[in-house]
């Protein structure tokens, strides 16, 4: 890295020069100075495969890109559970990304699925943030080990794509650090991506780019991060606000008309020179990163990244049923393959993230590669949905029976036409098309020994789940995906993955129902913690397949867990793990955590930690994972801090958030939360105080002493008195007839309770 392209290199620049840094030269690439020897550079989006578009260019995904591996999107990938596929996906994307000469690919993200509504779904990994923290650090580290930097999107609170630009998030305290920033906490912290990008919404009113609570006290001060600040493509509303917010780079190119807002804002006062030389210092340190790659070797091995996206897509696949042992198939069965799907592949969302995969798997062709049996195919209906010919669709519906009555196994193939669900807007339900539905009727009718594979990028009702005996998951799997399915429906591969979703039985049974998308430029997250299995849980409601669930071909048997604390505070958790099956498998082990006795709201449980084991028959293999003892904390409104709360916390093993194996307590000790005490505190408070409560003992028993019963109306022995005593404020008591104290006592008493401790 040469002198130039350091971040003291700001200096030397012009103030126009330094101001032209800040915006793009173009839709992908950042401006040049030439005099000073500063390249541009080149990013793209993601995040499951590098898109770089070829002439024309756009950020939906119109324009063609150059072939690249299409990984399974984090739809598909968060359901492995896996920390290490997810970080050799990631050095795949790295690789590609270099071979392409890209300096920083466009993700990964980490938004909740609030909703699963939401049409860019297929682009977040879950409704629980360890998980998307989890994963997406790990994707960061495998792209960035390639000398490529990442762009943690989309920061933040962005669950929803209708009116995506300008629609206000508005979101408590709690869920806003508990939920929504708790992922993008975990991959800043323990990946440190190049680059965050900043969301189109407001956040309580203010928009993502100009919030400087958001872009430098909580990302920068809070939470270390070291990198530049982009925005995403058009969501800059205010760029002098943007930039005294902590905005480093607005993207795409404006025409330089921004650039000469920044100059015109430093050269009137309103925004001090300094401030734009942070920003200019930022993106020559990522140009710098840049240069410093050694040059990418090539071409790219197409076969080997199509092995990975294969591998990654089987270990993606969610076995939701499995009755009677219907899979895996057996080689030289009958199978009747229907369902327009598994001929013409639904493998990755639209909109920006669209891949050009250098190769396409369809399922019905990798099907017949494993049969030695009769496969017969019948698309049953097509993708261009309800506009088809009734006389069509009654054909392509009795042709599929036909199929059907003949074969051993049933193999049907349903799922959301890409239409229904993209980037730039949202769903208006969860139902599969009708057609679809009669089709899987009509079949099952005739031949019981049906399976069901879905292709989907956000959860679908299911209203077939308890008529067909099996039942594979597949999301969205990237290229390799019907190479994947045919693995998984015939044994070759041994499905492993979880849900990191909640199946809902219907949409009104969604904790975000009534309060998504919102109305007139507001929506209202008024479930609060309560986000996905937390809210199906506390419930105890029924749902078609709960958080965490899959099936394996193997099953899997847990011993006691045992629980302990570490010397860092963190909580050591340690469980036996036996396959009880007769072929090798992977169970993902889950650690669920829970305080009864919170003062706070809290689920019946909530996902702190999980591991990925691979067991042969018969192996048992103890499986050691830590909850860290920070993501034991909640958010305190009263303090505005991460605070542990002191009790007695039940560690749960278990194979899904209802499926519950073994259960362990720990006591464990608390952070102190010491309010300042005022005239409004209650009674309660006071007497919890450290200080205050030994002062007010002290001082009712030489009330005692002196008043005798008239004491007992401050602290009656009756225990209804005593709630309602506890509730009441401090100052309010003073004066009350019969109250052996006054307002100069209750005064002296926070005085004393409130002065700096030594």
């Amino acid at each position: 890295m040469t002198d130039s392209t350091s971040p003291t290199a700001a200096a030397d620049l012009t103030l126009e020069e330094k101001a032209s840094l800040t915006s793009g030269a173009d839709f992908w690439t950042t401006k040049a100075i030439e005099r000073a020897g500063i390249p541009s550079i080149f990013v793209t989006d993601g995040p499951h495969g590098v898109r770089k578009q070829v002439g024309s260019t756009d950020h939906l995904g119109i324009a063609e890109s150059v072939p690249a591996t299409c990984f399974p999107p984090a739809v598909g990938l968060g359901s492995s559970f896996d920390p290490e596929l997810a970080e050799r996906v990631g050095v795949a994307l790295g690789v590609e990304s270099a071979i392409e000469d890209v300096a920083v690919l466009l993700g990964p993200g980490v938004n909740i699925k609030r909703s699963p509504l939401c049409g860019r779904n297929f682009e977040y990994f879950s409704e629980d943030p360890i998980v998307a923290g989890v994963l997406g650090a790990a994707l960061v580290r495998g792209i960035q080990s390639q000398g490529v930097g990442t762009s943690l999107k989309h920061f933040a609170a962005n669950n929803q794509e209708t009116d995506r630009m300008r629609v206000s998030s508005d979101i408590d305290p709690r869920p806003l650090r508990e939920i929504y920033l708790r992922a993008f906490q975990r991959v800043v912290e323990d990946a440190q991506p190049w680059t965050v990008m900043c969301s189109y919404n407001r956040i309580n009113g203010v928009y993502a780019s100009e919030d400087p609570w958001l872009l430098t006290q909580v990302l920068r001060d809070e939470w270390g991060f070291e990198g530049l600040v982009v925005s995403d493509w058009g969501a800059v509303n205010d760029r002098v606000a943007a930039l005294a917010a902590g905005l480093d780079l607005e993207m795409p190119a404006s025409g330089g008309v921004t650039d000469a807002q920044l100059v015109a804002a430093v050269q009137d006062g309103s925004v001090p020179e300094a401030t734009l030389d942070v920003a200019a210092a930022r993106i020559l340190d990522l140009v710098g990163k840049a240069q410093v790659r050694p040059a990418a070797p090539g071409p790219l091995d197409v076969d080997a990244h199509h092995a990975l996206a294969r591998e990654a897509a089987g270990r993606s696949i969610v076995l939701l049923k499995n009755d009677d042992a219907v899979l895996p198939l057996s080689r030289d069965a009958r199978i009747a393959v229907i369902g327009e799907f598994a001929r013409t592949p639904r493998y990755q969302g639209a909109g920006s993230s669209l891949i050009n995969p250098t190769r396409l798997d369809a399922a019905l062709d990798e099907i017949r590669a494993l049969a030695t049996g009769e496969v017969v195919f019948a698309p049953g209906f097509t993708l261009g949905g309800s506009g088809d010919a009734d006389a069509d669709v009654d054909a392509l519906r009795a042709e599929a029976v036909a199929a059907a009555a003949a074969a051993e196994v049933a193999v049907v193939f349903l799922g959301l036409p890409a239409r229904d669900e993209s980037e730039g807007y949202d769903r208006e339900h969860i139902d599969l098309p009708v057609e679809q539905l009669a089709v899987v009727d009509a079949v099952r009718a005739v031949n019981p020994r049906t399976v069901v594979v879905l292709s989907h990028g956000g959860a679908v009702a299911l209203p077939f789940a308890s008529e067909v005996p099996a039942i594979l998951d597949g999301w969205l799997l990237g290229q390799a995906g019907g190479g994947a399915t045919a693995d998984v429906l015939y044994g070759v591969v041994n499905p492993s993955a979880k849900l990191t979703e909640t199946i809902p039985l219907r949409l009104s049974d969604n904790p975000s129902f009534g309060n998504f998308p919102g109305e007139l430029g507001h929506v209202r997250y008024g479930e609060g913690i309560l986000v996905g299995y937390r809210a199906y849980d506390a419930r105890s409601q029924d749902v078609a397949f709960p958080f965490g669930h899959g099936l394996s071909y193997t099953t899997f048997a847990y011993g006691q867990v045992a629980a302990s604390e570490t010397a860092d505070g963190d909580i050591e958790v340690r469980v036996p793990v036996t396959n009880t099956g007769s072929v090798a498998g992977r169970e993902v082990v889950q650690v669920y955590t829970s305080l009864a006795s919170s003062i706070v709201q809290r689920a019946p449980r909530e996902l702190k930690a999980f591991a990925n084991v691979a067991l042969e028959p018969g192996e048992t293999r103890e499986v050691v994972l830590l909850v860290r003892r920070a993501d034991l904390a909640y958010w305190d409104v009263r303090v505005d801090q991460w605070i542990v709360e002191s009790g007695e916390y039940t560690v749960e093993a278990a194979a899904s958030s209802r499926d519950i194996r073994s259960t362990a307590t720990l006591a464990v000790a608390g952070d102190a939360v010491v309010l300042p005490l005022t005239m409004n505190s209650s009674i309660g408070e006071v007497l919890a105080h450290p200080v205050a409560g030994p002062l007010v003992a002290q001082a009712f028993e030489q009330l005692t002493e002196t008043l005798g019963g008239a004491a007992s109306a401050l602290m009656p022995d009756d225990e209804a008195m005593q709630k309602m005593m506890g509730a009441f404020p401090i100052g309010r008591i003073a004066g009350f007839p019969g109250m052996p104290i006054d307002r100069a006592m209750v005064e002296g008493l926070l005085a004393a309770a409130n002065a700096p401790q030594h």
